[in-house]
């Protein structure tokens, strides 16, 4: 109910039901409107550049590394694959081979609606294992189903272990803002170390004013993030 294209497609069948031509006419053009607005690729773009939050260069060590899940997926036979998110885990993975900390949380259930067995951050740490990540170094919390219970499950964790703070936090880069506002309400003392990051060319282009379909959808990412973030301080 927050994308775009579910805005469009309701304006589309108001307008569509509407017996009254000036509204259905006012539907229709509504409709055109938000299409039009939110498959542009100059606005998003432009609003990934202000949202996601920039890369960061950290120094020193650290006892941890909260890795937030999202970057892997299952198969359908209880096993997973690494989605389009992935590279949290390359970014995670590169803080441990390089020595920047001791050990490295990994914080994700299954927020499926339905849910089976398959929880991500187990799976994660079997790939974990095959850098020769040692199992010593890697803890795991499989409950959580949000960014709330990522906050809360892993304090439980990380004050059982006694890993002092600050801790770094890998997120995507565009998850980061609302991730970072979570932890740091729930007591969490964490330091952005962001993931899936791009720079956003400055300079115009009039192909950035076309319109296209998969900009559309591409919006889904940040109207969830926006409408999360308002809604944390709630919380």
């Amino acid at each position: 109910m927050i994308t775009p294209f579910f805005w469009v497609c309701c304006l589309l069948v108001s307008g569509l039901i509407s017996k009254q031509p000036k509204i259905k006419k006012r539907f229709f053009i509504a409709s055109a409107a938000v299409f039009l607005i939110f498959s542009n690729p100059l606005l998003l773009r432009r609003f990934a550049g202000y949202w996601n939050y920039p890369p960061v260069q950290v120094s020193g060590k650290y006892s941890c590394a909260i890795l937030l899940g999202g970057f892997a997926s299952e198969k359908g036979n209880g096993k997973g694959y690494f989605n389009e998110s992935c590279d949290r885990f390359i970014e995670a993975t590169e803080l441990k081979t390089t020595g920047t900390i001791s050990h490295v949380l990994i914080s994700s259930g299954n927020s499926s609606l339905r849910p089976d067995g398959f929880r991500e951050a187990d799976w994660v740490k079997t790939q974990l294992l095959k850098f020769n990540v040692p199992d010593s170094a890697i803890l795991v919390e499989h409950d959580s189903r949000n960014t709330f219970e990522n906050a809360e499950f892993s304090k439980k964790v990380l004050q059982a272990r006694h890993l002092q703070p600050p801790y770094l936090l890998v997120t995507g880069a565009y998850h980061m803002r609302r991730a970072l506002y979570i932890f740091k309400k729930a007591g969490v003392p964490v330091i952005p170390y962001p993931a899936e990051y791009f720079s956003v060319n400055k300079s115009f282009s009039f192909e950035e004013l076309i319109p296209q379909p998969g900009i559309l959808s591409a919006w889904n990412t940040y109207t969830k993030e926006v409408i999360g973030y308002a809604m944390s301080s709630f919380k």
